[in-house]
């Protein structure tokens, strides 16, 4: 029986090696695993019935032969080689399927399924490919701002640990960028980690940027394979600053040119329409050859008239290219003659003038006491009514807040000026005496009867308009009198009489004094009674002329 045992033995053995040189069996089968995950490989053998055995082995790149697992028919036992790489990564199942956990790059090999009887040994290769997915490709390095016209090198694309190895593309605005003499330089680079054999990619790009450039996104992508097949990641955009020289000046005023007036402060600015912009100028003021240097702005206090005229601003280094504008500290000057408190006496001549001077016309209001007037006061012949507060105003509607007005405050004096008026009452029985004074200051009124001298306390007074009031008091005399309204201001006193006859004697009334809106009316109505009277005789005299030449024509 040991004889038999070891003739056995001997020939399996013997099996094993020419099957490691003959290798019968199926042909190539090929297992895609991502790196980490559990390699599985199908024996893709048919079981015989006199199996004595199964095993596992990976050949060297030299094609010597590495055995890694060993299982029993019979005993249905498992062993595994002592082969470090794959200590506690094995498993081999009752149906000979071999799974290999957390799949490394080196596991990329030509595994052998063997299946063992007495008389012969079945073989099923498989090779396992592992593949690793980069990480998501991110733009590193970049560029601070780009300049247009300069080749500059924009910024680095690197994605890690990829296996197989990968290729980075460029993009604008999500247009592949192709190298280009002078204009789009790329760089690709790869370098494989020694321990895990995993690649790290990086393509740097050399760009010559414009000013279309401006605000355009780049991105770069990485395309590799996977145990699906090919795959792209893309970076997030990067948006770069684009750096290009001024072309154009231009100056501003603040506040708006057309608003400024004296006494405003002015502050010219300067811009260019490079990036990034200049931050000094020269700025060049009217009738001043020299510019002056100062940042983007340069601020004139408290201007006056003769500020107005050209203003320019440059560049330092460039002062050809110059903007200018012109600007107009408007003014407004107003003079009135006379002005102040003026007094005045009644029936004297006052000339008034309200002088304007200005940047552009200016309207002007007169206002009297608060109301505004249709036209400029003048006056020939003043009268109390013409005394007042007076104001000239003016203003430029253009500019906001250019304002200017004077006052002339005018008093109208005179000396007391009296009338007296007598009206019997109706019924007979009472006389009502009026004394109509005029004068200013407001005169004191004081009724006496002449004779006794005595005070007449009992009056009735109108309100003081326009210079002029009156007092009024109503008797019943039993006898004839006479009554006197004394009249008093600080220019004189004046004294006026009338005689009263008794309440029994009849007497001519005299008419009251007309009030200045009476005197008005009157006149309207006067000139009315004029316009119809002339009308008449126009119409009379029209008809006169055509009756005598009709007349003269039938003869």
């Amino acid at each position: 029986m040991a004889s038999k045992a070891a003739s056995s033995c001997r020939l399996v053995f013997c099996l094993l090696i020419s099957a490691a040189v003959l290798r019968p069996g199926l042909g190539w089968y090929t297992v895609n695993s991502a790196y980490g995950d559990t390699i599985v490989m199908p024996c893709r053998l048919s079981v015989p019935q006199n199996l004595m055995f199964g095993k596992w082995k990976y050949e060297k790149p030299d094609g010597s032969p590495v055995f890694i697992a060993f299982r029993s028919s019979t005993k249905k036992s498992v062993q595994y080689d002592d082969v470090p790489e794959y200590k506690d990564r094995l498993n081999l199942s009752e149906n000979y399927t071999l799974s290999i956990s957390n799949a490394k790059i080196s596991d990329e090999k030509r595994f052998v399924c063997m299946l063992v009887t007495e008389d012969n040994v079945f073989e099923a290769p498989t090779v396992v490919k592992v593949f690793k997915q980069p990480s998501k490709p991110e733009i590193v390095s970049k560029a601070p701002f780009l300049e247009t016209e300069k080749l500059k090198k924009l910024g680095e694309c690197i994605s890690k640990d990829s296996y197989p190895d990968g290729n980075i593309t460029w993009y604008r605005n999500g247009k592949v960028l192709q190298p280009l003499e002078g204009a789009v330089v790329i760089i690709f680079k790869k370098q494989m980690d020694p321990v895990t054999q995993l690649y790290i990619m990086t393509s740097s790009l050399e760009y010559k940027t414009t000013k279309a450039d401006i605000q355009m996104p780049f991105t770069c992508s990485v395309t590799y394979y996977g145990p699906s097949g090919q795959k792209t990641v893309y970076s997030e955009q990067a948006v770069f600053d684009i750096y290009y020289p001024t072309e154009q000046v231009t100056i501003q005023v603040l506040p708006s040119k057309n608003a400024i007036k004296e006494g405003d402060n002015i502050t010219l600015k300067c811009l260019g329409n490079g990036n990034p912009p200049p931050e000094e100028f020269l700025f060049y003021l009217p009738g001043q050859p020299e510019g002056i240097r100062s940042s983007n702005t340069y601020t004139l206090a408290d201007v006056r008239r003769n500020a107005t005229g050209d203003y320019k601003c440059s560049l330092i280094d460039k002062k050809s290219m110059i903007a200018s504008t012109a600007i107009t500290v408007h003014y407004l000057d107003l003079s009135l003659i006379p002005s102040g408190e003026v007094t005045k006496q009644i029936g004297d001549a006052l000339p008034v003038s309200c002088t304007i001077s200005a940047s552009r016309n200016a309207t002007v209001v007169w206002m009297k006491d608060n109301i505004r007037l249709r036209s400029s006061p003048s006056f020939s012949s003043l009268h109390y009514q013409d005394a007042g507060n007076y104001v000239c105003e003016t203003a430029l509607q253009e500019v906001e807040g250019l304002k200017k007005r004077e006052s002339l405050t005018l008093i109208v004096e005179g000396k007391p000026q009296i009338k007296m008026t007598k009206k019997t009452d109706p019924s007979g029985l009472s006389k009502t005496i009026i004394c109509h004074v005029e004068g200013f200051p407001k005169p004191a009124i004081q009724w006496t009867i002449t004779g006794s001298g005595s005070v007449i306390n009992q009056t009735e007074e109108s309100p003081y308009i326009n210079g002029r009031y009156y007092s009024k008091i109503i008797i019943s005399p039993e006898e004839n009198v006479t009554l006197t309204c004394t009249a008093e201001n600080q220019l004189e006193r004046t004294v006026n009489s009338l005689n009263v006859s008794a309440i029994s004697i009849p007497e001519h009334d005299e008419a009251d004094e007309i009030s200045d809106e009476n005197k008005e009316k009157v006149n309207d109505q006067a000139k009315l009674i004029v316009g119809i009277v002339v009308g008449l005789l126009l119409a009379a005299l029209v008809a006169g002329v055509v009756y005598w030449l009709y007349m003269k024509k039938s003869k």
